[in-house]
């Protein structure tokens, strides 16, 4: 039995773990067995990972050096937690995924898009999602939600737009992978949207 991969992505701020949360409690009270992860995140290697990456005592990290820890920590949150759920058959919702990596490092870094992508792929095998909800909202808007900003979040609001606009061009690459949804709705109005699209690739 095969599972299936739903990955969330979006600029900070954006309500991603708010969605997340509707969604995996409405996939439960269906009756599905689901796996609500993160990234960086996941285990315990990749969270020591998101410590160092996220901390603000590391501002001006190194970009290559930057991805390459993203790159590490998804490998190990692929084979020990992705992979094993999706063989057992499981629904697994991610906060965040690979094109979080194109988008922040591969665009907003200018590290090179493909170079980036082929890294993570090279790290987790090949697996990609087989749904990614993306949320869009004006970084203008998405970024006064955010309290106590980490080091990426702490980020000039130049960077935040790029991550923005990029997402939108990962999305033109592929679009029937993705679902974009414009987060100025509400909580409940976004939900019933991915909801069905969800229910849609379930069936």
């Amino acid at each position: 039995m095969t599972g299936y991969f739903i990955a969330f992505e979006g600029g900070e701020g954006v309500g991603k773990s708010t969605q997340e949360a509707l969604l995996a409690q409405y996939l439960t009270e269906i009756g599905k067995k689901v796996v609500r992860t993160r990234e960086p995140g996941g285990t315990s290697a990749a969270e020591q990972i998101r410590d160092t990456v996220l901390s603000r005592e590391h501002v001006g990290m190194n970009p290559q050096s930057e991805a390459l820890l993203f790159a590490a920590a998804r490998g190990d949150h692929v084979v020990r937690v992705i992979r094993p759920a999706m063989a057992n058959g499981d629904v697994v919702i991610c906060d965040r995924f690979i094109d979080s990596s194109i988008a922040y490092q591969g665009f907003a870094r200018a590290l090179g898009a493909e170079r980036v992508r082929d890294l993570s792929m090279w790290a987790t095998g090949g697996l990609l999602p087989n749904l990614t909800i993306v949320l869009t909202l004006d970084p203008e808007i998405s970024m006064k939600r955010v309290v106590i900003p980490d080091r990426m979040e702490a980020e000039p609001m130049q960077y935040h737009r790029d991550v923005a606009a990029a997402f939108l061009e990962i999305v033109a690459l592929d679009p029937d992978r993705y679902l974009v949804v414009d987060a100025t709705g509400t909580k409940e109005d976004i939900a019933e949207i991915i909801r069905q699209r969800v229910m849609q690739e379930l069936d």
